[in-house]
């Protein structure tokens, strides 16, 4: 009913992939969607062949359901629209996980469901009619009775099949109404009552005490100038002992 093993939408993987024809065959949806095929060719087929007969006192010929128009017509035609209705929704399924749209998937599962739903009621009806009409049919001279028999019996089954996928585009559907209302995460409402924001705790405080560091004197590479003494020149006289005056 549903593929698993990635990230899907409405019971299908999301686009980008290609198709694989035995993956698409070996699909239960699949497999009953062709039995629902089948079984709707049986029933207009039956009807359509040897579902009319010539009456002795009439030469029109009738219905072989107690001679009503009525119900052989509306057998043709649920069975028509069955078959067509299987060949469009086998493509709807081939396609469906080319969509990169979850609206247009939503649209199609939204038929499928729709239409099953609808159809598995109708071949109900078509089951019952048949049925009734049949136990009816006293005179059974000439009646291709296998064929009526066929006819009402792959009613049934057709029944059976269509329920099935109404079921099945159920699932779908409640899978990708699921998917689009995936709770999201948002922020909490602020606490106004709170002194401190609900996500965060507050810290506890530990003073810490204080010891004074002692430092260690170094001696200054600054001399300091306070301590010199006062500056006093030192002008020492030049004395040349070898200068002797001229004599004229």
């Amino acid at each position: 009913m549903e593929e698993t093993g990635g990230v899907s939408a409405y019971g299908a993987a999301l686009a980008g992939g290609g198709f694989n024809f035995f993956n698409f065959v070996r699909q239960p949806q699949t497999i009953v969607r062709l039995l629902s095929w089948v079984f709707a060719v049986v029933v207009f087929a039956c009807i359509t062949t040897e579902g009319y007969i010539n009456p002795i006192h009439s030469a029109e010929a009738r219905c072989i359901f107690n001679q009503n128009d009525s119900a052989c017509q509306y057998a043709v035609g649920i069975g028509v629209i069955a078959f067509l209705a299987c060949v469009s929704f086998l493509v709807l399924d081939v396609y469906l996980p080319f969509m990169s749209n979850a609206q247009e998937r939503k649209y199609a599962v939204m038929a499928d469901l729709g239409f099953s739903g609808a159809w598995t009621f109708l071949w109900f009806v078509c089951f019952c009619l048949l049925a009734s009409q049949w136990s009816r049919t006293h005179d059974v001279h000439g009646i291709p009775e296998d064929a009526a028999r066929a006819s009402i019996a792959f009613s049934f089954f057709s029944i059976a099949t269509w329920g099935i996928l109404t079921y099945f585009a159920f699932g779908r559907f409640r899978h990708g109404v699921n998917d689009a209302h995936v709770p999201t995460y948002t922020e909490p409402p602020p606490d106004h009552h709170s002194p401190y924001p609900p996500t965060y705790a507050p810290m506890s405080y530990n003073p810490t005490t204080y010891t004074p560091t002692t430092y260690t004197a170094y001696p200054s590479v600054i001399p300091d100038l306070s301590q010199q003494p006062a500056f006093t020149p030192n002008i020492q006289p030049q004395v040349d002992s070898g200068y002797q005056p001229p004599k004229y």
